[in-house]
């Protein structure tokens, strides 16, 4: 199933924007409860005012909740950014540090962050369990934990240190295009073979073809024989 998720998803990748540590920290804070594409609109805005830890830290409250509006709980995540920045500013002088175990001390900042940050804007192997992640893993029988650090422990024993990041890449792709929450797209899944849950979402693969999201649905669509 790891084989075939790296055929499914050659090009699976971050999809928050980002070109500094410290802009990728962010916009992970910034991604809880909203999506990629909307932190992507908002981060261009917010790092060409707030460039760095401390002007981050010395954020003018109303200026920077405006900002943070559309990715929503935006006086929450104000909060959260203004003490990350603090926080990065006392304790590593303003630079993210390459370690789990400094990042998680950070205000706001948990394994699955972490994680994130380590794996994208440090090239150190981490499993990131958000909820896709950890939806495909218990689908997948490669756990029944329903906690992140558990399942996290337990998929890393199944899988090479090497590939966790590409892994969470995949995983989370395949959870926003194909194995959907409500309802997977079975039929067209190119996984579906070695899958203990397959057959729980939709079956019919013109119908299942239809739920597959995406720019490459066509694609992923080819791999099972089908187009839309």
């Amino acid at each position: 199933m790891h084989r075939d998720l790296a055929v499914a998803h050659p090009d699976a990748h971050c999809e928050l924007d980002f070109t500094s540590p410290l802009e990728l920290l962010v916009a992970t804070v910034l991604s809880a409860q909203t999506t990629d594409v909307t932190v992507n609109k908002v981060t261009p805005y917010l790092f060409a005012r707030y460039p760095d830890a401390a002007s981050l830290a010395g954020a003018e409250r109303t200026e920077l909740e405006e900002i943070l509006r559309p990715t929503g709980f935006y006086r929450a995540k104000a909060e959260s950014v203004t003490k990350l920045g603090a926080a990065l500013v006392e304790r590593y002088d303003g630079v993210v540090p390459g370690r789990l175990e400094d990042l998680v001390t950070l205000p706001g900042v948990g394994r699955k962050t972490a994680n994130v940050v380590l794996g994208n804007a440090f090239d150190v192997p981490g499993i990131t369990v958000d909820t896709h992640f950890g939806r495909l893993a218990r689908r997948f029988a490669w756990t029944t934990s329903e906690d992140p650090v558990q399942v996290e422990k337990e998929v890393g024993e199944l899988i090479p240190r090497r590939d966790w990041t590409m892994l969470s890449h995949r995983m989370i792709f395949h959870g926003r295009r194909v194995c959907h929450a409500k309802k997977p797209a079975c039929g067209a899944c190119s996984l579906r073979r070695d899958c203990p849950s397959a057959g729980t979402g939709e079956n019919d693969p013109v119908k299942a073809a239809k739920l597959v999201k995406g720019p490459e649905a066509a694609h992923l669509l080819a791999l099972v024989g089908l187009e839309r």
